[in-house]
Parts: C-alpha cells; sequence; structure tokens
C-alpha cells in the first residue's frame, strides 16, 4: 500500500469509529474473546499487529488524525459563524454584494471595480482582490459604515488622478491607472506617468496586452478581461452595482474548475 493509499485508510478508519478502543474491538472476533478469555489482552494484541481482521494502526497515529479532523471542522465552523457581514444591517447595493460573496471569497473569487472621489476631492479608481483584502484587514468597519472601501497602492491596480479637470493619458500597456493623491511624495512627478500594478495571492496583472489590462487567477489560470465592452472570460461574470457609496462599483466574479 502507497502512502497516501494508507492515509485514505487511516481517514477511512479515524471517520468511522469514535475512540480507538472502539476500532480495537471491531477488530476482535467471537473466537479471538473465546481462546483468549481477556478483552484487553485482545485488545493489546491487535495493537500490534498479531491479531485482527483489518488494517493496522497505531494509537497515536489515529489520535493524532482525530486531533486533527476535529480541528478542522472546528475552524470551518467557526469561519462561518464569524463572517463579519454577518448580523450586519446592510442597506447600501455594495455592501449587500459584499455580504453575499464574503463567504466564497474566503478562498480567491472576485475582483472589485471602484472609481470614486478621494477626500481631496480627486478622482480615484482601482481593482481589488476581495480575498487578499479580506485576510489582510478587518472589515469590520466597512459592513458598519464606517469607513468606505476604497482601492490602495498594493492592490491589483494603480491610481487615477483627475486634476484640475486634466486627465493624465497613459498607453495601454501601463494599465490606464494613475496615483492617489494620498502617495504624491513618492510619485510627484506626474509627467513621467507613473502607475503601479501589483500581482496578488489570487490574481497576476497581466499589463503588456495591447486590447488592455487583464488578470490571470492563479488557481486555474483563466484570463479575467476588465474591459466593459469584452466578455470577462471563461467561467467568470461582471456585475455592475448600482451604489450610493461610489461613482462606479463593479464586482467581476471567477469560478474556478480546478479541483484542489
Amino acid at each position: 500500500m502507497d502512502p497516501e493509499e494508507g492515509s485514505m485508510a487511516v481517514d477511512n478508519i479515524v471517520t468511522q469509529f469514535n475512540t480507538y478502543e472502539d476500532f480495537l474491538d471491531s477488530q476482535i472476533t467471537t473466537v479471538d474473546l473465546y481462546y483468549l478469555e481477556d478483552e484487553s489482552l485482545a485488545r493489546q494484541l491487535v495493537e500490534l499487529g498479531y491479531r485482527g481482521t483489518g488494517e493496522v494502526v497505531k494509537r497515536e497515529d489515529f489520535e493524532a488524525r482525530k486531533a486533527a479532523i476535529e480541528i478542522a471542522r472546528l475552524a470551518e465552523r467557526t469561519q462561518k459563524k464569524t463572517l463579519t457581514s454577518a448580523g450586519k444591517d446592510l442597506q447600501d447595493n455594495f455592501l449587500k454584494a459584499l455580504a453575499v460573496r464574503e463567504d466564497d471569497n474566503r478562498n480567491g473569487k472576485s475582483v472589485i471595480f471602484i472609481r470614486d472621489r478621494n477626500s481631496h476631492g480627486q478622482e480615484v479608481s482601482g481593482y481589488i482582490d476581495y480575498a487578499h483584502r479580506l485576510k489582510i484587514e478587518d472589515f469590520e468597519v466597512y459592513f458598519n459604515g464606517k469607513r468606505r472601501l476604497l482601492p490602495r497602492p498594493t492592490d491589483m491596480r494603480a491610481f487615477k488622478f483627475n486634476m484640475s479637470k486634466t486627465e493624465l493619458r497613459l498607453p495601454p500597456t501601463s494599465c490606464n491607472l494613475f496615483l492617489l493623491l494620498d502617495f504624491i511624495s513618492y510619485f510627484y512627478n506626474w509627467d513621467n506617468h507613473i502607475a503601479v500594478c501589483n500581482s496578488t495571492p489570487n490574481y497576476q496583472v497581466i499589463t503588456d496586452n495591447p486590447e488592455g489590462l487583464l488578470f490571470k487567477y492563479k488557481r486555474d489560470r483563466k484570463i479575467l478581461n476588465v474591459d466593459p465592452k469584452a466578455q470577462p472570460g471563461d467561467n467568470s461574470t461582471r456585475t455592475p452595482i448600482q451604489t450610493q457609496l461610489y461613482i462606479q462599483a463593479v464586482i467581476f466574479d471567477h469560478i474556478s474548475r480546478r479541483k484542489t
């Protein structure tokens, strides 16, 4: 039996029996008890591999796997119970859309496009890997309405400025995106048309496409096209959100067909 088959056999045994003693008892026959006349001795012989009708499983392997399965079960239950959006009275469509997708995005799925104005009155826009942001920050402040979700320099896009009604224009290969005023001290030369694009644990940014910006989902390597005039790609959808919080909001959902 190879290691993978052995592991599967242990898993089957662990899920079938509540305790190691229950497993040992299942391997003891009435004939064994007749000749040995001692249930404890019969268990010891099964544990040592001298008696029994099935797989030999060590006590430490059984208990370790049992504990691991229980930890995984509790973690899954806790995650489902502690969704940040749970129990919130959400009024805006954008927050409702995030809440519906929160559980699915624990493993990577959605890309959020936001266009709005920052505190300086300048237009900003960008693409957010929802799953990545969920992992690195607490969304409580967003679902409570204390703050608005906005793109950051660490997200998949760069930001866009509108300054004195003059829009800086970049070629398609530089993401067609711009910078936030908050980070002007780092990108102070607007004449250079500087933009930033960052890949995330879930998506790779593709900037050398003449048609515009693309994202590649790393799990199944499918391409997500964010051009509103194009189809979003295989297993992907584009959903515009009618919201009072932003000038424009769009959510791209990708369903990975790859088994994990």
